[in-house]
């Protein structure tokens, strides 16, 4: 599909397949990436690679997490413009996407620059982790500006119709790492420096391939010089609704934060990289309801542009059914393969016992995350910030942040695996109700 127009007419199932079948493939490619990368990070590394990663992993993705944020911002903007055929509002609101994204994120990279010691501490890079954080982090640093790119462009590719040039920004970095990573991790022995010029050279060759893709290849956002120009009413209405984004990822970091800093003090270095194992595969085993998610966003947004809202409830309602029973299965598969899913990662037998189970404690919930994550998506989706906002910050900012830290004081090291179930289900609760609510008021114009 290559026309936004079908968003409106073909059969809401097919559509959904269209858009969320590529942002899967795209989001697993990406996943297995990570994977692979902690694979050859803590195989030819070791545990503290992996724990570096640990740490310097949110640090890059909230900086980048900028250009997420501009990206469903005036992605939302976008879908709606178009299901309204309003076209220069739509190019508008690109350009000052790209200028947006380009200037903060490399303002971002020079603050982390100078501030690189006391940010990696914060994250938990300390005792003899600090060193490998650092040296990781260093590198990364150079290619965060083009992952927010590539994170921006993302959203926009698909708002306009192209789901399967969207996926290909997420297949293009992850090849590319798979390739380098052994080169320059294991032929040249570069260890964890190798696995960070990778993961930047990556980021490289995704950011060429969206440049090509914006003024070669796609003819719907037909920019000129005016489109660059500041539209101050745009850029509040993309910064309210991508400050959404900007507050999740934000929030996560601060989880990090507190996480990370909690697993020191109650387990140590071997604990940090736990978690880094089930950050990994808690990105792998997510993939197809995040991509139901991001498929789900400009067929909604589109729809409820063009007044079509007996189309927006329907897909609602499909598209949590649909992830739901997903989430289901892939909780199933964890809980029966969850010492095999470890084991992949490492071959220490301290750090395997620790994994499996503070693994099936973190994911006894995963069945309600769909609810969540399609809530917030929703209000972002049809414009409405403030909900999408609460629903976005109910997980981890309500929820988790605080039982993280309350909960070790009781439970030692446990606690903080039994506060994520306990989240999941708090704000899958809480996301039901607003939902509930808002597609009650829901008909259509008379």
């Amino acid at each position: 599909m290559a026309d936004s127009t079908a968003f409106g007419i073909e059969p809401l199932s097919k559509l959904l397949r269209q858009q969320a079948i590529p942002a899967s493939i795209g989001i697993l490619v990406m996943s297995i990436n990570g994977i692979v990368d902690t694979i050859f990070v803590g195989r030819y590394v070791g545990a503290l690679g992996i724990g570096a990663v640990t740490v310097v992993m949110p640090i890059s993705f909230l900086i980048s997490s900028i250009g997420m944020a501009i990206g469903v911002g005036g992605a939302s903007i976008i879908s709606r413009s178009l299901g309204e055929k309003n076209m220069s509002r739509a190019t508008n609101t690109f350009g000052n996407q790209i200028v947006l994204t380009l200037f903060l994120a490399s303002l971002f990279v020079v603050l982390g620059m100078y501030f690189q010691e006391s940010i990696l501490r914060l994250f938990g890079g300390r005792g003899d982790i600090y060193e490998p954080a650092s040296q990781y982090f260093q590198i990364v640093l150079y290619g965060v500006p083009l992952l927010a790119w590539i994170m921006m462009s993302n959203n926009v590719i698909r708002a306009i119709g192209y789901p399967k040039m969207a996926m290909l920004t997420l297949l293009v970095p992850a090849f590319v790492n798979l390739i380098l990573d052994p080169i320059f991790i294991i032929y040249y022995g570069w260890g964890i420096k190798g696995a960070a010029w990778a993961t930047t050279l990556s980021f490289v060759a995704s950011a060429c391939y969206t440049t090509w893709f914006f003024f070669v290849k796609q003819k719907e956002l037909k920019l000129s010089k005016d489109c660059f120009r500041p539209n101050i009413t745009l850029i509040k209405e993309m910064t309210a609704l991508g400050s959404v984004t900007l507050a999740r990822q934000g929030t996560i970091s601060v989880l990090s934060i507190v996480i990370n800093g909690g697993l020191f003090t109650y387990g140590g270095e071997m604990a940090l990289s736990t978690y880094g194992i089930i950050n990994r595969v808690m990105m792998f085993a997510n993939f197809p309801v995040l991509g139901i998610t991001q498929g789900f966003v400009p067929i909604v947004g589109y729809n409820f542009g063009a007044k079509l809202l007996d189309r927006v409830k329907a897909m609602v309602t499909l598209s949590i059914k649909s992830a739901t029973v997903i989430a289901f299965v892939i909780f199933s598969l964890i809980m029966i393969f969850t010492e095999q899913l470890v084991s992949v990662f490492t071959t220490d037998l301290e750090l395997i016992a620790l994994s499996v189970p503070a693994l099936r404690f973190v994911f006894l919930a995963t069945p309600l995350i769909a609810l969540n994550l399609l809530g917030s998506a929703y209000f972002q989706a049809i414009g409405k910030a403030r909900p999408a906002l609460l629903l976005t910050l109910t997980k981890q900012g309500f929820f988790l942040i605080p039982l993280v830290a309350i909960f070790p004081f009781f439970f030692g090291l446990n606690g903080i695996w039994w506060a994520f179930p306990i989240a999941d289900t708090g704000a899958a609760l809480i996301t039901l109700w607003f939902l509930k609510q808002e597609l009650s008021n829901l008909n259509q114009p008379s």
